[in-house]
């Protein structure tokens, strides 16, 4: 797998078509109108030309903020409406449309139905997102307006692909893609070089502490992810690989700790290599899709919002998994421990005092923590084999590690965050002036 920004090296997933253009909505005037199409099973083939989109399956992951904007109410229903079927997507950067109350709602409903029309599949198919400024009045004429060049600027290529990825972009100052291949142990029934595709498309740079919450169906600056195969699988099985996939990815980051009120994950299946997500492929499509997660989600980390510094916390030794989540996040919150990072300070006081105050149970007399590779606590008092100049050096490094063993047990925690940096308060004091 890679997640070279040069996307003419990679295996694009068959029976999709991607593509966006300049809406007006972002002042920048850059792209801003995004769109990925479902191809019909003869189109996906190279048989027809210009033919009415398909319908794919889909699984999502929502936000769990109670506020939430109006492409999220609209997503959650026509998922529902559909069973899970979904033709295209259809993504607006630039303006969130959240807290637009009903106008809002009737704005995204405007702009599937025109999306409908233009490619030729059933409204409640169109699968709406939107990133931006909060509070806006959504410019629904605009994007209803850009309807027709949106729909003469699809195709399978790799630059309409990274068109998609560029559009929906807002404070990211970098593409976010990732991909890979599973090619079948056994390739009998569908010929030598058989394989399944998945490509990924993320953004998001700041508001970023993901809280995603169960796939919807008949059973979820903001962080958009778009995850595209052309495996056959239902509805079932893609939510069960995408849960999977998020808990350890996209749940396991954060930049500022804010979660917004947009975040969306979305596992699309076009169907289109034929080969079906069976018990057998179940597990190579589920490492492939957890490495594209990781990939994208340490993308997202590496491009926050001011970032010098790219910590993971590795926390160890908890009574329960979930307690060594507990630690994880009030540390990679903690204004305290963040603005350390940011000029390369070892206080690792502040590590200890913000695991106290997380709510995990510990006996502090047991607690060692580690700066790299660097012990700076254990037993209760700072390390005797402690070197300042050490963990300096090692915290000064773009990526490094923080361990901490809690001596209570095996739950364990990976947790991905940054430091926060006067940049990040630069960018985010000015973001709607």
């Amino acid at each position: 797998m890679t997640d070279d920004a040069d996307l003419t090296i990679g295996k694009l997933p068959r029976g999709f078509e991607w593509g966006a253009v300049r809406a007006g909505i972002k002042a920048s005037g850059n792209l801003d109108l995004a769109a990925a199409v479902v191809l019909a099973p003869r189109a996906a083939s190279g048989a027809v030309s210009g033919a009415a989109s398909g319908a794919g399956v889909g699984a999502a992951m929502f936000t769990t903020n109670q506020v939430v904007a109006a492409p999220v109410t609209v997503g959650r229903r026509h998922l529902l409406a559909t069973g899970g079927r979904v033709a295209m997507v259809l993504v607006n950067a630039g303006n969130a449309n959240c807290a637009t109350g009903a106008p809002g709602i009737d704005g995204c409903m405007e702009t599937c139905v025109a999306a409908a029309q233009s490619f030729r599949c059933i409204f409640d198919e169109v699968f709406p997102s939107s990133t931006g400024i909060i509070g806006v009045p959504f410019p629904a004429s605009k994007v209803v307006a850009a309807m027709p060049a949106l729909r003469a600027a699809v195709g399978s290529s790799g630059k309409h692909a990274e068109a998609f990825a560029r559009a929906i972009m807002t404070t990211d100052t970098r593409l976010k893609i990732a991909h890979a291949a599973i090619a079948l142990d056994r390739p009998q029934a569908h010929g030598d070089g058989a394989e399944v595709r998945i490509w990924g498309a993320a953004k998001g740079a700041g508001m970023i502490h993901p809280r995603l919450g169960p796939p919807v169906g008949p059973a979820h600056a903001t962080m958009l992810v778009y995850l595209f195969t052309d495996v056959a699988a239902g509805t079932q099985e893609l939510r069960a690989a995408l849960a999977a996939a998020v808990e350890p990815s996209f749940n396991s980051i954060s930049i500022d700790g804010d979660t917004s009120t947009n975040d969306t994950v979305l596992l699309l299946a076009s169907g289109a290599s034929g080969i079906e997500l069976d018990a057998h492929l179940a597990p190579a499509f589920d490492r492939a899709l957890a490495e594209v997660c990781r990939s994208l989600a340490h993308q997202i980390i590496e491009d926050g919002e001011g970032v010098g510094h790219v910590v993971a916390l590795d926390i160890r030794g908890a009574a329960t998994a979930e307690e060594a989540g507990l630690v994880a996040k009030t540390i990679a919150h903690s204004p305290l421990c963040k603005t350390a990072w940011s000029s390369g300070d070892p206080n690792w006081g502040r590590l200890l005092a913000a695991a106290g105050y997380s709510g995990a149970h510990f006996d502090p007399n047991q607690v060692r923590i580690w700066i790299g590779e660097q012990p700076v606590f254990e037993w209760g008092v700072r390390a005797a084999a402690f070197d300042e100049a050490a963990a300096h050096r090692t915290m000064m490094q773009r990526d490094y590690t923080i361990t901490i063993d809690l001596g209570q047990g095996h739950g364990q925690c990976t947790f991905l965050t940054c430091d926060l940096t006067q940049e990040y308060v630069r960018i985010n004091a000015d973001y709607s002036t």
